[in-house]
């Protein structure tokens, strides 16, 4: 065989790369997490302890993010899917989001779902991306508002000047890598923007599209809203719901499995640079990826396996 027989290909160099850094990213989760062990553990008494009937609205509304994704999935689709076996796929895509970088597994079940529901592959990817756009501008709409309602909240901490800078000329890198593929770009949008004008020509598909978008964003806010009150973390629920939405948004940049390290640190400097004490903060982030990552985590794998089994994946 020929040398380049054995070069690797450039999905496979861009997957080793990808594992790269989100070994970086954990490896320094790890660090932060060893560094300030005593307040992640006072923190973790504190949730012990917290109210029960708080975390069972926390626990009900992580519950119904599930429902609302397989929503919004069925709003980008024109025809009618199954709808207990779409929910069940949303199930298990969250519980293989938290294993692969990224989104990498949320979309590979969600797409062999589709195509197993007899869509083509080039269909299904474009419903994961409608389905992801609308996310997008619910979340940006979301933030807008939340914003305006509590000025100030998301003002720069002193001396991120530079850190502002380094997100700026990544995103600058990702542009002009898209420039360079533009043309393939601009056929993969087209397909987009057309199944976009084929989901609003139907309003009942828009209004799953979109209403499940915001209530997905929306609960998940929720959620983390009940945690702090369960913790009797002393900030109002529209400032925790904008900086969810913001820290999220934020750390959905790095591709860490599920956000691990990633959205924990944001979320847990959100909420301190609000002015939450240090052991609440800790204690408000561990219960809210409680729920939403480590209890649904080995269900959502089962739920995984049964539907590979049956072939609905």
């Amino acid at each position: 065989m020929t040398p380049e027989a054995y070069a690797p290909s450039p999905t496979r160099r861009r997957t080793y790369w990808q594992t790269l850094f989100t070994l970086a990213v954990l490896a320094a989760a790890g660090w932060l997490a060893h560094r300030h062990w005593p307040v992640l553990a006072s923190g973790a008494g504190r949730l012990a302890v917290a109210d029960h009937g708080w975390l069972l609205v926390a626990a009900t509304a992580v519950t119904a993010t599930w429902a609302c994704s397989a929503i919004a999935q069925q709003g980008a689709v024109p025809r009618a899917l199954p709808a207990g076996r779409l929910v069940a796929a949303q199930f298990a895509a969250s519980a293989a989001n938290h294993v692969l970088p990224a989104g990498v597994g949320a979309s590979a079940v969600t797409l062999r779902f589709l195509m197993r529901c007899g869509l083509p592959a080039g269909r299904s990817a474009t419903a994961l991306a409608v389905k992801a756009t609308a996310g997008a501008v619910v979340r940006g709409a979301l933030i807008a508002v939340l914003a305006l309602a509590c000025p100030g909240v998301l003002r720069l901490p002193p001396g991120s000047a530079g850190r502002v800078a380094l997100v700026l000329a990544v995103l600058l890198a990702v542009l002009l890598a898209v420039a360079r593929r533009w043309p393939r770009c601009r056929r993969a949008a087209a397909a987009v923007l057309a199944d976009v004008r084929a989901v609003h020509a139907r309003p009942r598909r828009a209004v799953a599209l979109w209403g499940g978008s915001l209530a997905f964003a929306g609960l998940h806010a929720v959620a983390l809203i009940a945690v702090t009150q369960a913790v009797a973390l002393p900030l109002p629920p529209a400032r925790v719901a904008l900086l969810y939405l913001a820290a999220s948004s934020a750390a959905a940049l790095l591709p860490t499995p599920g956000g691990f390290g990633s959205l924990d640190a944001a979320l847990g400097l959100a909420l301190t640079a609000a002015g939450a004490p240090a052991a609440a903060a800790a204690s408000a982030v561990l219960g809210y990826r409680l729920l939403t990552v480590w209890l649904p985590l080995i269900p959502g794998l089962l739920v995984l396996a049964v539907l590979v089994r049956r072939r609905t994946l």
